[in-house]
């Protein structure tokens, strides 16, 4: 039988759950689910045992399939699945409403306990074949765009250059792994701005934020196309953030928490003059979703470990005028880090 290649994160589940004295998981969040087993399925239940027992139950539509792909799982029909007895049950906090009164209904006598936690951490430290994957999305998303920078031309709307690139995620990806942004102009003091009818002249910067998704794993990053003849003010702000973008990367390390390497680059925009301007966090783990642990951000106090991804993508945003970041996804080593996307900046 092949090999279970996520048998490591089930066994460091269990591990977690007989700490806890939590007798069972009862897993049902799709992105878990796939980070835990390899699988896909849009309707499947993962239990995992503090004895170490797992069991993988969906319907009928899809046990074939997963018995050829993930022959390594005891796969069951959902309809047969039958609730043990036991006094602690441990839950994911993101469960829609209507499923987690379901499981409260089937094990009223036992505490609900959330295990969002565990299971975050479990998958915040990427495989050895993850980080592989990690890295085929992000060349293949330094390729399209190469290929969409050529394609644009001045007389385009957002929409028009969104749906480029959008276009070239399907034809050679799995397709986007978020809306991509596109920002001309003043557009991009808007952090996450929805791409509308603004027409670019060729001659005002543009902001993009793009990401493709490649084998089940996504990508991000963030660059900006800037004209000759740019304004001072904004060619002072681009500099200022391209400073705080290498610096950042240059303060990724083991041990360090991801609220100390958010902090870094904010002093750093503070002393450029720039607090107020960079207002949210400086990055994110990316993975099978497009945000995951750990979370570069204020308070945070996640230590960095080998293996781990994050974005580093400080900004400064200028209401009604401009708006500049620059954005890299990096994996975590033992003495630095590995730049995963490497189109120019």
């Amino acid at each position: 039988m092949k090999t279970n290649p996520f048998s490591h994160r089930l066994e460091d589940l269990a591990k977690r759950l007989k700490k806890r004295k939590i007798d069972i998981a009862m897993i049902r969040g799709e992105a878990n689910i796939r980070a835990l087993t390899g699988v896909d399925c849009d309707n499947a239940l993962l239990t995992v045992m503090a004895d170490g027992e797992v069991r993988f139950y969906t319907d009928f539509r899809y046990i074939p399939a997963i018995r050829r792909t993930a022959p390594y799982l005891r796969v069951a029909d959902l309809k047969r699945f039958k609730e043990p007895k036991v006094l602690r049950v441990g839950y994911e906090s993101t469960l829609p409403t209507s499923r987690y009164l379901a499981m409260q209904e089937k094990f009223k006598k036992a505490a609900m306990v959330d295990i969002s936690s565990d299971i975050t951490a479990i998958r915040s430290v990427k495989t050895i074949e993850e980080q592989e994957k990690l890295r085929a999305a992000e060349k293949l998303n330094d390729e399209i765009w190469s290929e969409a920078q050529k394609l644009f031309k001045p007389g385009m709307t957002e929409k028009d250059m969104a749906r480029i690139i959008k276009h070239i995620m399907i034809e050679r990806g799995d397709g986007e792994a978020f809306a991509t942004i596109v920002c001309v102009g003043k557009n991009a003091a808007e952090c996450h701005h929805v791409p509308d009818d603004t027409v670019w002249d060729g001659k005002e910067p543009v902001l993009v934020d793009m990401g493709v998704k490649l084998d089940g794993y996504c990508s991000d990053m963030t660059r900006n196309i800037v004209p000759k003849g740019v304004a001072a003010e904004y060619r002072r702000v681009y500099d200022a953030v391209l400073e705080a973008n290498m610096l950042g990367i240059a303060s990724v390390k083991s041990g360090i928490t991801s609220g100390e390497l958010d902090g870094i680059v904010r002093r750093f925009l503070a002393k450029k003059g720039y607090k107020k301007e960079f207002g949210h966090s400086l990055g994110h783990g990316v993975g099978v979703e497009i945000h995951e642990a750990p979370m570069a951000a204020k308070k945070q106090k996640t230590v960095l470990e080998p293996g781990m991804s994050v974005t580093i993508e400080p900004g400064v945003y200028v209401e009604g005028k401009l708006g500049v970041r620059i954005e890299d996804l990096v994996l975590v080593t033992a003495d630095g880090c590995e730049v995963l996307s490497h189109s120019a900046k």
